[in-house]
């Protein structure tokens, strides 16, 4: 029996080599796992002794051998491919345990293209697919994660096709992976990250119950290891439609970096928000925007969740709570509480992951973008072109404003009161229907808008929204600008002594 190892990540590869040595395989190896074999006491073949060729061209060229690649592909089933093993010399390769030269940590500590290309593996992967293919008869091993199990198969008998296949399918989405993320790495250095294909790769973190409705599978996926660093389960499990609710309310609480930021969700669509001095106060002000629509709502909490806000939070039902941190005090407040689902990143404040691009599903298809995100300066740097210039709380208020409108769906507004959103509309056909719905429900909960300031993520194109936002008392306005009427929208503003900004930045989300 002859096993071939040939690994980048060494972590556990010595005992693993030393458990097939005492199961009785020989081993073979290659380059820098050859000579920690040997220093470890195992008895290893180097591949130059297999194929009989030295290494070449700087270690390009030492497995792509018929020696090496006969051992792994021949069918053990057919005679005339036995015959032709032994005819040649060609010894039954059982076992192939290979993973790939590290490309994205080479991409991730230097720009220099020589290296980058030296750390595109040739070798690694031919081999994997050829033990992958040749699954009926050869194992293949890509994780080191997965050296006890493969022991204990072999040990007990469990090495079955269907073990084998296992480790197949993984073969297969290994070098898959790794392809495509070399594929978008040269698109991304020379085509601007729009090449002629476009591959997105996840990692299985866990199935969903269902997908969005119980007739769907469903399942969460992670880039980079994202979810399993950080997100852990404190109280019950995410549904799907959870993990897209926790994304909404995750992407608006963190978007204001260490401040006490609270945000309540509802469908994907935010229904509270509010930065206060303490964590409790936002809470408190968040839930006054839309109490209805927080009830079994989603609330992200920017920063440690503790027992006197666990408390008041227990007070309504909410399906489910992402805190940034959880004292044992608040789990224990909600430990009768049954259907609640609690979630921690373990930090002191909520991490997001800023992917850089952005896709959407669409039928026969998907599109793909730059990811949108609000820039540091947009209010601030915003063209003030009323008369009436804002004063420094109605510019942190517009800040707040600007920010949730951008991560709300169009067609948004949405009103901003001392630190706390006061009103919002979203999800409208009209610009003018969604000031006006969210003016209704503000008058609905009792909430006084006047004194807010207000936002949206798109241009005005009528003076309409302005002149219902000063029915109410808005004070301040800020939106991109550049429709053909910005001048009759500025007219209005200046008619009603209402501060209005142009950032000069769309930002819809559909």
């Amino acid at each position: 029996m002859r096993a071939l190892i040939s690994v980048s990540d060494k972590s556990g590869v010595v005992e693993f080599a030393k458990e097939l040595e005492t199961l009785g395989y020989e081993i073979v190896s290659t380059g820098g796992t050859y000579r920690l074999l040997k220093e470890s006491g195992i008895k290893a073949l180097e591949i130059s002794e297999v194929t009989k060729y030295p290494e070449m061209f700087d270690g390009r060229v030492k497995t792509l051998n018929p020696l090496i690649h006969g051992g792994i592909l021949h069918r053990r089933d057919l005679e005339s491919h036995t015959k032709t093993a032994k005819e040649h010399g060609i010894v039954p390769i059982d076992i192939v345990c290979v993973n790939l030269y590290p490309f994205k940590e080479t991409i991730n500590k230097t720009d220099d293209f020589e290296e980058i290309i030296e750390n595109i593996d040739i070798g690694g992967p031919a081999m994997v697919r050829s033990a992958a293919k040749n699954f009926d008869s050869v194992l293949i091993v890509t994780d080191s994660g997965d050296y006890e199990r493969v022991i204990d198969a072999l040990k007990n008998g469990k090495n079955s096709v269907e073990f084998r296949r296992a480790f197949m399918i993984k073969a297969f989405e290994h070098t898959a992976a790794y392809d495509s993320m070399i594929a978008n790495y040269m698109n991304e250095r020379f085509n601007g990250g729009f090449g002629a294909k476009q591959f997105i790769v996840g990692s299985k973190v866990f199935d969903t119950r269902y997908g969005e409705n119980p007739h769907q599978k469903g399942a969460l996926y992670e880039f980079d290891a994202f979810f399993s660093q950080n997100f852990k389960a404190l109280k019950g499990e995410a549904s799907f439609n959870n993990m897209t609710d926790i994304n909404g309310a995750l992407k608006i609480a963190a978007s204001f970096g260490d401040k006490p930021a609270v945000a309540i969700i509802k469908h994907a669509n935010p229904c509270g928000f509010a930065i206060k001095d303490t964590l409790l106060e936002s809470y408190m002000e968040a839930l006054k925007c839309d109490p209805v629509s927080a009830f079994g709502g989603v609330v992200a909490v920017n920063g440690l969740l503790d027992e006197a806000l666990a408390k008041k939070m227990s007070e309504i039902f909410l399906e489910v709570i992402i805190a940034a941190d959880v004292t044992d005090e608040a789990l224990k407040v909600f430990e009768s509480k049954k259907r609640i689902k609690i979630f921690t990143q373990n930090s002191p404040y909520l991490k997001l992951a800023n992917d850089k691009y952005d896709f959407k599903h669409i039928d026969g298809g998907f599109v793909y973008q730059d990811s949108d995100r609000v820039g540091d300066d947009e209010v601030r740097g915003a063209k003030l072109v009323s008369k009436k210039a804002a004063i420094d709380r109605e510019i942190k208020d517009l800040e707040i404003a600007y920010k949730v409108a951008a991560l709300t769906k169009s067609n948004c507004v949405v009103y901003v009161k001392d630190g706390a959103m006061v009103a919002i509309g979203m999800g409208m056909t009209s610009r003018v229907d969604a000031a006006q719905c969210a003016i209704k429900k503000a008058k609905e909960v009792g909430l006084d808008i006047r004194g807010s300031v207000m936002a949206s993520e798109a241009f005005f194109p009528f003076r309409d929204s302005i002149d219902a936002a000063a029915s109410v008392g808005v004070s301040a306005v800020i939106e991109p600008g550049g429709s053909i009427r910005d001048d009759e929208v500025i007219e209005a503003a200046d008619e009603h002594g209402i501060a209005l900004y142009f950032s000069g930045v769309r930002h819809f989300l559909h």
